[in-house]
């Protein structure tokens, strides 16, 4: 399933992590964010009335169509994204370590225009889940703090190779393996995101409204 090409506008306030190497990540901005407090993941959550399930989102590079990249969107007993050695961020996201509470549609579309561009299209493989394997899920990404540069997909498969339905899916280093393995996955539904903006950030709008 192909998405829509997404133009124009991506919004948002804080860098994001570009997504460069064969197996890693690469930081296009100096992140200064500090991290939230207690009270700051505690006052910002969102609900979905979706199944439970699990998303992977790929980086893939438009130049040589290497992996770049991966992330995880969790929707459990809340909706989260697990954006491990990333530096994506917004106010309105939450982050400790490099987990993101508050993760409504709007924040999420936020997050594959911010993405996708010119030299990178998204690929976001979607399986339904039980309720307790999503909040496993969560709860791991929730612990498993700030991950070094180059280890998002490491962090990724390693919580996945946990869950029950997941057995023997394996730990890897690169985006594309992960996102092959997952393909394997009954039920998995995938969309494409392109965008011909260019790489330069030159299209930022500073304005977010959820």
């Amino acid at each position: 399933m192909i998405g829509p090409i997404r133009q124009g506008a991506r919004r948002g306030l804080c860098a994001l992590l570009v997504c460069a190497g064969l197996s890693g990540c690469a930081v296009l901005f100096e992140d200064k964010t500090p991290q939230a407090t207690d009270a700051d993941m505690a006052a910002l959550s969102f609900v979905s009335t979706d199944p439970p399930s699990l998303t992977l989102v790929t980086s893939i590079s438009n130049r040589d169509n290497s992996g770049a990249h991966s992330a995880l969107i969790i929707n459990g007993p809340e909706r989260v994204v697990f954006n491990p050695a990333g530096s994506w961020r917004h106010p309105l996201a939450p982050e400790q370590g490099d987990f993101h509470r508050n993760f409504s549609p709007a924040m999420e579309k936020w997050f594959f225009d911010y993405h996708a561009r010119s030299t990178y299209r998204i690929r976001a493989q979607t399986v339904e889940v039980p309720m307790a394997v999503a909040a496993q899920a969560l709860e791991a990404a929730r612990n498993s703090g700030s991950v070094p540069p180059a280890q998002c997909t490491r962090a990724i498969t390693e919580i996945l190779d946990d869950l029950p339905g997941f057995e023997g899916f394996g730990v890897t280093w690169w985006p594309l393996r992960a996102s092959a393995r997952f393909a394997d996955l009954p039920g998995v539904t995938t969309v494409l995101y392109t965008d011909d903006s260019p790489d330069d950030w030159s299209d930022l709008d500073l304005e977010f409204n959820d």
